[in-house]
Parts: structure tokens; C-alpha cells; sequence
């Protein structure tokens, strides 16, 4: 029998839309709380689930841990045969059970209460054992599961998980959590990159800059063009500095007003008071100047407008950053 996948795909993302929509009325004063409980934490928040409700709790600890709320996952089965140590007075349980039910998370709940750590509980099922025992409880009741059967964990995971984001973000917001906090927990990457690579860590520098006299001859500064590779120069004056620009742009429009390159200073066809940058500027700042600005490059000065530096698109791809 022929099956129409695209609309059986259909009806699972509505059917799961509308469990994410139902969600909104569970966003009430138990949510509160247990944020209020993650917020105050003087240790760990400790997620615990079992099956599919497992690989969601260690998404739901990985996504706090990232935003400024410690987290790490532990299994309910492992708890049992010593994990159950990671877990101190100072810390909040966060137990994840559709049913409420999961007797390998029941197991481990007298052991929590004796620590003396908070229990928070989120399930489907708000007069489950699990939902009774804990110090609030959040529901993530669904409708109906996007499995025809109503037995494969499908709306009741993703209610989970949003539920699970829900509190990370709103916990985010509430400890100021911002850009370079993010980054400190992901260094590694193009995103570690464009959050904590700054241009003095990237720019060319020294013998590398290219750069000319203001006195010098537009020859000249195709030369060191072609010699440094940027596709630019800065041209500064006896003082070391900046005050002008020459591009392969200005080269186009030089040679279109038929300008004697061998004899005309310079000075006569730079690009006055050009976009510059600061030494110390995130890498991922100057790349929306150039890219505000349609550019291709960036010369680095000091206060006093000495030179210091200079970047072009090719560094940031170069060092992932683009």
C-alpha cells in the first residue's frame, strides 16, 4: 500500500505544535518555583531520567550547564550503584518521567529526600507518585503522542525538552547571563571564535602592515599592495600616523581618471578618514563594520591614531570567525 509520508510527517509536527502550544498553561507558580529553587542553588542542578526521558534530561543539563545554571546528568540505574554520591545537601534534583511513575527514578527518591537536596519533579501526570513527592512539580502533560500507536515517547519528549529550555533561558535572563559568559563555556569552535577572539589576536602587525609615506607616489602603494597581499595600504604621515586609505577600489577609480601613477602623491587620491578599528575590538564587532559598511578590510590604530594593525575578510575566514 502506497503511503503519503509528506502528510503523515504533517500531522506528527501539528500533533507536536500543539502539545508545545498546550505548554503555556503549565508556565504557572510551580515553574516559578522550581526556578526559584535552580536560581538560589548553592551546588549542582542534577538531572535524572530514565529511557527516552534520559537523553532528554542530559540535553536539559548540558543546555543549563552552557547558560550559567551547573548542571550534569546522572542515570537513575547508575545512581543506584554509587552515583547517587555526586549529589550533596546543596544541590537541586531535577527528575524527568512522563509517567511519574519510572521505578528506577522512585527508587533513589528516599535517598534524595535523606540528603536533604531539593527535588523538583516534571511529568505528565500531576497526581503521579513522583509529582507528590517532589518539592514542586512541573507538568508537561500532552494530548495525544504524534505516534499513531500512542506508545512511541514523541510529543511528550519534545514537550519535555521546550519545557527544559524554557527554564534554562528564563534562568539566563535572570543571572544577567551574557555574550562572554557564553563564550567561556564554548571556547572551542567558530563559536568560541566570534565570542572571544578579539583583532589583536588575528591583525597583521610589524613588517606585515601594509603601509606607506604620505609623501609617496601612487606607484608605490601598488607596490606594497601586491607585496603584503591585503588588497589595501594606510598611508601615514612622519608621525606614524594613519591618515588615509588606498584600496584596490581607489586603484579602479585612479586608473578610470587616468591618473599618472609615476608622479601623482598619494595623498591626491587616498580615501580620507577611513573606517578604522581598536586593537582590543572583538573580531565579531569589526566584522559587522566591514560587513555594514561593504568593505573588505580594516586598518587597527592606537588612541593617538598610530598604527597598529591591519585585517581583511580573508583573517576572519582564515580564523572562523566568518
Amino acid at each position: 500500500m502506497m503511503q503519503n509520508f509528506k502528510q503523515l510527517a504533517k500531522n506528527v509536527i501539528e500533533i507536536e505544535q500543539q502539545a508545545i502550544a498546550e505548554l503555556l498553561q503549565y508556565v504557572d507558580d510551580k515553574f516559578e518555583l522550581a526556578c526559584q529553587l535552580m536560581f538560589h542553588c548553592k551546588g549542582r542542578v542534577i538531572v535524572i531520567g530514565m529511557g527516552k526521558s534520559g537523553h532528554i534530561g542530559g540535553k536539559i543539563a548540558a543546555t543549563l550547564a552552557s547558560t550559567g545554571t551547573p548542571a550534569f546528568f546522572v542515570h537513575p540505574g547508575e545512581a543506584s550503584h554509587g552515583d547517587l554520591g555526586m549529589i550533596t545537601c546543596n544541590d537541586v534534583v531535577l527528575t524527568i518521567s512522563n509517567s511519574g511513575e519510572t521505578s528506577e527514578v522512585l527508587a533513589i527518591i528516599p535517598v534524595i529526600k535523606r540528603i536533604g537536596a531539593k527535588l523538583i519533579s516534571m511529568t505528565g501526570n500531576t497526581e503521579s507518585t513522583l509529582a507528590k513527592l517532589a518539592d514542586t512539580h512541573i507538568c508537561i502533560k500532552v494530548s495525544a503522542e504524534a505516534c499513531p500507536l500512542g506508545l512511541a515517547p514523541t510529543s511528550s519528549t519534545t514537550a519535555t525538552l521546550v519545557m527544559g529550555d524554557a527554564l534554562a533561558v528564563a534562568l539566563l535572563n535572570a543571572r544577567d547571563f551574557t555574550a562572554d559568559d557564553f563564550a567561556l563555556s564554548h571556547p572551542g569552535g567558530s563559536l568560541g571564535k566570534r565570542l572571544l577572539l578579539r583583532l589583536k589576536d588575528i591583525m597583521h602587525q610589524g613588517e606585515r602592515i601594509p603601509m606607506v609615506s604620505e609623501h609617496s607616489f601612487i606607484k608605490d602603494a601598488l607596490v606594497e599592495m601586491s607585496l603584503k597581499g591585503l588588497g589595501m595600504t594606510a598611508i601615514i604621515n612622519d608621525n606614524h600616523q594613519l591618515v588615509g586609505l588606498f584600496t584596490d577600489g581607489d586603484l579602479r577609480r585612479v586608473l578610470d581618471n587616468k591618473v599618472d601613477i609615476h608622479s601623482d602623491n598619494i595623498s591626491t587620491v587616498m580615501t580620507h578618514n577611513p573606517r578604522v578599528a581598536q586593537s582590543d575590538m572583538l573580531a565579531a564587532e569589526a566584522l559587522k563594520i566591514m560587513e555594514d559598511n561593504k568593505i573588505n578590510g580594516l586598518i587597527i590604530v592606537d588612541n593617538n591614531n598610530k598604527l597598529m594593525g591591519a585585517i581583511n575578510m580573508h583573517d576572519f575566514l582564515s580564523s572562523g570567525v566568518l
